[in-house]
C-alpha cells in the first residue's frame, strides 16, 4: 500500500481549524511545515503532497464590492515548489510533491524549478500537474475568465511534453568537468528541443543536468473524460476522488486499461484515492471526536464551497433541506461535480447534506472509526482492486497526522500492508516506478 499525506493548511474540513487541537497558524509556519514533514517521514509515507490555488478564493466577487466571507479559511498558503525546496534539507527520506498549474505557467519555468528540487533532494520530487479550478486565478494573469475545460486539458497536454522534452536536454554524464583534459562539457551528450506548437515555442536545453529521478515524479488529479485521458499518459501518481468501492474500482480499471493503451505498463501507474480519516483509541473515542468537528460547521460557509461548482447555476436559492437540483456542466472542477452529483443521487442527499460533505471531505471518502475499523476499509480497497493505496487528508493540523502515523500505520504494518522502513532513496523507488528514459537514448546509443 502506498500512502502519501496531502497538506490543505489549515485543514481540509471546511471548519477543522476552529477545533480545539487545531493550530491554525500551520498555513504559514515553516517551523509547522517541518514538522509535519517529519512526522510523515516518521510513518514512513511515500510523500507529502501540496496544494496550490495561484488566487485567493472568492477574490474575483471583489470586482462588484463583495467582502470575503470572514469564516472562510484557506486563504493563504506559501508556494508550494519553494516550499519543498526548503523542506529537502531538513527531511531524509520522504518525497516532495508540490502543485503547479499548467494553464498560467510556463514551460521552461516549471521545468527548471522542480529540476533543481530534485537536485537539491537527491530525487525525491514530484510535479502535480493541474490545470487551475479556481474561477479566481484568471484575473491575476491577465485574463477575464477561465479558458475552457477542453482548452485547458489541451493546453497541459502540450506543457507536459515540453516540460518532459527539456528534462531530457542532457544525457547521464554529460557534464564529466575534468580538470585535467578541462573538457567541462560533452556536447554528444546534449539536446536542444525546438519545439514548436500551439501554445508553446521553446528552444531549450535546460540549464540543469539529468535529474537524479531522471524527471520528477508526475501526479495528476482529473478524473473526468480529458483528466482521465491525460493522466494515463503522463502520470506515475492519480489522485483521485471516489467514496464508493464499486465506483473506485470502475476508475481503476478504466484508467490501468488506458495506461496499457499507451503502451505503458499498468503497475507504474498508482491509483491513490482521497482519504479523509477522523481517528481514537477506541471507537468511541473516534465517533466523538468526529460530532466535535461536525458541531462546528458552518452551513453557509458549506453551501458557499458548494457553490463554485454548480456551473451558472446559483445553489442558494434551493431549500437546504431538498433535493441537490441538475446541475450545468462546471468549468472548475467537473469530475468533482459530478461525483458529487453521483453521490447525491445515490444515497438520496439534500443539498445541506451534500455541501457538508464537501465541506467535511473536499469530496473525498470519508472514514470515521478506531485504527483496526480504518484499517480494515483501507485493506478491502486495496485487495478489491479499488486502488494501489491513498492520499491521505486531514481535518486539521497537525494532530490527525501524528495520529495517522502513531496508530494506522502501525495497524497497517502488523497486517504487512505498508513498509516498516523505506527501500531505496527516490520517491520513485518508493513507488516503485522505474526512472524514465531519455527520448533521446535511442539516437545516443545509436
Amino acid at each position: 500500500m502506498h500512502l502519501g499525506a496531502f497538506s490543505f493548511t489549515p485543514g481540509s474540513h471546511s471548519a477543522g481549524w476552529r477545533h480545539p487541537d487545531a493550530v491554525p497558524e500551520t498555513d504559514m509556519s515553516f517551523a509547522h511545515y517541518v514538522a509535519m514533514a517529519q512526522a510523515a517521514e516518521r510513518g514512513k509515507l511515500d510523500c507529502i503532497f501540496f496544494q496550490d490555488t495561484a488566487a485567493v478564493n472568492g477574490s474575483a466577487a471583489l470586482h462588484g464590492g463583495s467582502p470575503w466571507r470572514p469564516t472562510s479559511s484557506r486563504q493563504v498558503f506559501p508556494e508550494p515548489a519553494t516550499l519543498i525546496a526548503a523542506l529537502a534539507p531538513v527531511t531524509s527520506h520522504i518525497g516532495l510533491v508540490a502543485t503547479a498549474t499548467t494553464t498560467y505557467g510556463d514551460p521552461y519555468t516549471l521545468a527548471r524549478r522542480f529540476g533543481t528540487v530534485d537536485h537539491i533532494s537527491s530525487g525525491r520530487a514530484g510535479w502535480n500537474l493541474v490545470t487551475s479550478q479556481i474561477e479566481d486565478e484568471a484575473g491575476n494573469f491577465g485574463f477575464d475568465r477561465h479558458p475552457d475545460h477542453a482548452e485547458r486539458y489541451e493546453r497541459a497536454e502540450e506543457f507536459f511534453d515540453v516540460v518532459t522534452g527539456l528534462w531530457d536536454s542532457f544525457d547521464e554524464g554529460a557534464f564529466p568537468r575534468d580538470k585535467q583534459t578541462g573538457q567541462f562539457l560533452d556536447p554528444a551528450k546534449g539536446h536542444i528541443l525546438n519545439h514548436s506548437g500551439k501554445h508553446f515555442r521553446v528552444r531549450g536545453p535546460l540549464n540543469l543536468p539529468r535529474c537524479p529521478q531522471g524527471r520528477p515524479v508526475i501526479a495528476q488529479a482529473g478524473s473526468s473524460e480529458p483528466g482521465k485521458r491525460l493522466a494515463s499518459r503522463v502520470a506515475d501518481m492519480i489522485f483521485t476522488a471516489q467514496s464508493d468501492l464499486a465506483e473506485a474500482q470502475a476508475f481503476y480499471r478504466d484508467v490501468k486499461a488506458r495506461a496499457a493503451a499507451h503502451g505503458r505498463d499498468p503497475a507504474h501507474v498508482k491509483i491513490m484515492p482521497g482519504l479523509l480519516i477522523v481517528t481514537g483509541p477506541t471507537e468511541e473515542a473516534a465517533q466523538a471526536h468526529y460530532r466535535s468537528l461536525e458541531a462546528l460547521v458552518d452551513d453557509e460557509t458549506a453551501v458557499n464551497l458548494l457553490s463554485r461548482l454548480c456551473g451558472d447555476l446559483d445553489i442558494r436559492q434551493f431549500p437546504l433541506d431538498g433535493p441537490l437540483p441538475d446541475l450545468p456542466p462546471s468549468n472548475a472542477a467537473r469530475a468533482r461535480q459530478e461525483h458529487l452529483v453521483a453521490k447525491a443521487r445515490r444515497e438520496n442527499l439534500t443539498v445541506r447534506q451534500v455541501a457538508r460533505y464537501l465541506g467535511a471531505s473536499l469530496g473525498h471518502h470519508m472514514l470515521v472509526g478506531a485504527p483496526e475499523k480504518v484499517a480494515d476499509v483501507m485493506e478491502e480497497w486495496l485487495r478489491a482492486g479499488a486502488c494501489d493505496g491513498f492520499m491521505l487528508l486531514f481535518p486539521y493540523y497537525p494532530k490527525p497526522l501524528e495520529d495517522i502515523v502513531d496508530h494506522i500505520v502501525p495497524e497497517l504494518q502488523r497486517r504487512g500492508l505498508f513498509r516498516t522502513d523505506y527501500a531505496g532513496t527516490t520517491l520513485r523507488e518508493y513507488l516503485g516506478i522505474p526512472v524514465p528514459p531519455s527520448r533521446y537514448a535511442a539516437t545516443t546509443a545509436s
